[in-house]
């Protein structure tokens, strides 16, 4: 059987107004991502294949991880929708204001289903997203091997949709809990890919690491 480990980004810059300025992990994110790359070197994991996406916070969390086997190789289709530009986007067509803290569980929702039915578009469709996310899934998807993919919440939201045929609603319950440096796994069974392991994160599970459980 082969297995793709998903994981997610360490804690970003939360506090930013533009994609740019949010693609940097904080010093926790950077804590985050070394305590994970820790425990799979205690579990003795290995890779045929270790993928990241090209953002900032992709490349330095695998880098924070430590050494892992084989070196990683970036692939931009495993980096992460703009949904800043796809606020705006739907502010300016809807007039939704940008969500504040408490305001992106209502606000997710909108900009997934206005993107789905094409009311509103950022650096790229909806289908386009969806359609490079799988690409990469089935590729990885090989019997026998085990690839290590580090991207973002929404990439593996959209790998979770595709797995469960959720719809955009139910795709945006699926990304909101995604933790900072969670790890999923896909099984490749012979009639194909299967969820089998959504958003742990036994590396933060000591007690003295529950600040470390963040979203954002």
């Amino acid at each position: 059987m082969g297995v793709i480990t998903l994981v997610r980004h360490g804690q970003a810059n939360s506090a930013a107004q533009d994609e740019e300025s949010y693609d940097r992990l904080s010093d926790l994110g950077h804590q985050q991502a070394a305590w994970l790359g820790a425990h799979l070197r205690d579990q003795g994991e290995s890779y045929d294949l270790i993928l990241t996406g090209t953002l900032k916070r992709h490349v330095s969390t695998a880098a924070s991880m430590g050494t892992l086997s084989p070196d990683p190789e970036r692939d931009a289709r495993l980096n992460e929708m703009d949904y800043f530009n796809l606020g705006q986007a739907l502010r300016d067509t809807h007039g939704v204001p940008m969500p504040g803290p408490n305001d992106f569980a209502a606000h997710l929702p909108q900009v997934l289903e206005a993107w789905h039915r094409a009311e509103i578009q950022g650096n790229e469709s909806f289908a386009d997203f969806e359609s490079r996310v799988i690409q990469v899934l089935r590729e990885a998807a090989q019997p026998g091997k085990r690839v290590l993919c580090v991207t973002s919440g929404g990439v593996i939201g959209m790998m979770v949709r595709y797995l469960l045929d959720l719809d955009p609603k139910r795709m945006a319950h699926i990304l909101l809990p995604i933790l900072n440096s969670s790890v999923h796994r896909v099984h490749v069974q012979p009639h194909g890919p299967i969820l089998g392991v959504f958003n742990a994160t036994p590396h933060l599970d000591h007690p003295d690491r529950a600040h470390a459980r963040t979203h954002y």
